[in-house]
Parts: C-alpha cells; sequence; structure tokens
C-alpha cells in the first residue's frame, strides 16, 4: 500500500488569495522548474518584474520558500 499525499492551501479555513494572471503563469513557470530569467523571457519581461510577481505571490500567501511557491502552485492546480 503506497502512501497518500494531500495537498492543501496555506489557510484550510479561508479561500485561497486570488492571484492576477500574469501572477498565476509566473508562478507556473517557477513551479515548472524554469529559473527568474527563463521566466521572463518566456513572459516578455523582465527579471525584476518577474521577481516583483513573485514578491506578491509570497506576500498573499505568507510563504518565504521556492518549494512552498511549488506547493501552492500545485494546489491550484498550475
Amino acid at each position: 500500500m503506497s502512501p497518500t499525499l494531500t495537498l492543501t492551501t496555506p489557510s484550510t479555513d479561508a479561500e485561497a488569495p486570488a492571484l492576477a494572471p500574469r501572477e498565476r503563469e509566473t508562478l507556473r513557470h517557477i513551479a515548472a522548474g524554469r529559473t527568474y530569467v527563463q521566466t521572463a523571457r518566456h513572459m516578455g519581461l523582465s527579471r525584476h518584474t518577474v521577481d516583483e510577481y513573485l514578491r506578491r505571490i509570497r506576500a498573499k500567501f505568507d510563504i518565504t520558500s521556492t518549494a512552498e511557491l511549488t506547493r501552492v502552485a500545485i494546489a491550484l492546480g498550475l
């Protein structure tokens, strides 16, 4: 029997914070293992803009690591 993995959003009692479309796209790229520069090039943005989107996402979900970003992306179905 294999173990079961359950994913939840950081706040289970409240709804997940809303992400802007570009924030969702940025999160999807980072969760897929792309670097900030690769993500920026793919989206036609500067690395600084990608960094700002990720800062906003981290603030909305109160998270600090890329691993947590990836977990949130999976929980959101990205």
